[in-house]
């Protein structure tokens, strides 16, 4: 405001010149606890319905590999390694990265692309895209978007959840159950271990949580600090 007055020729002097701006406040991740997540993803799909599998397949590669909206969409067929148990992401920049499949990861994609994807492909003219529609062909973010929100109805959560929600849910329970935050920096794909750091408040946090309702000396001591 001083500064606009100053440049409109209203005042001689900036008398907030040397006040810093007020830093955004931090935004903490936020994760969803590992039971809502395992309701989430046995709401996915039942069956051997190509779309069911299809969306099994989605939600578990989500939440198993840490992956962004973004990265999945742009999965092809050739970035699964299913002998080495390892998935080949495109991240931000084009910047590739390998990040291993777990059991449940694994075997939905498994299902997926020998009973679902082969129903799909045929709908189509030909894709190298992993994940399909039901028309053939890639399947886009707002349609991940809405596999993702089918899921949460049906398991009847009762807060928001994204696609992101469950890349923050992956790297939290990783930290969770000990993982170093430099290895889940190279799972997410961020340059900065800066970045990832972030996800060691909300461990902290919830430690605190943890230790304050089960010690029994937790609490303040009566006229203590």
């Amino acid at each position: 405001f001083h500064r606009y007055r100053l440049l409109d020729g209203d005042e001689s002097s900036d008398p907030a010149r040397a006040i810093p701006p007020p830093r955004a406040a931090l935004r903490l991740p936020k994760a969803i606890p590992l039971d809502q997540v395992e309701a989430l993803l046995a709401a996915a799909g039942a069956g051997d319905h190509p779309v069911a599998l299809r969306d099994r397949a989605i939600l578990e590669v989500l939440y198993g590999v840490g992956a962004r909206v973004s990265e999945v969409v742009d999965l092809d067929v050739d970035d699964v390694d299913g002998e080495l148990d390892v998935v080949r992401l495109r991240g931000k920049g084009n910047k590739e990265r390998l990040v291993p499949l777990g059991s449940y990861a694994g075997a939905a994609l498994d299902a997926y692309r020998v009973r679902g994807r082969p129903a799909l492909a045929s709908t189509g003219r030909g894709t190298p895209a992993l994940f399909l529609n039901q028309r053939g062909g890639r399947l886009t973010r707002q349609g991940i978007w809405g596999v993702l929100k089918g899921a949460a109805d049906r398991a009847g959560l009762s807060v928001a959840v994204s696609p992101h929600t469950l890349r923050h849910s992956f790297a939290t329970h990783l930290l969770d159950g000990g993982a170093d935050v430099r290895i889940v920096q190279e799972l997410l794909g961020h340059a900065s271990v800066t970045t990832t750091a972030i996800y060691t408040k909300v461990t902290i946090a919830h430690l605190r949580e943890v230790y304050a309702g089960s010690h029994p000396r937790a609490g303040r001591a009566a006229g203590g600090r």
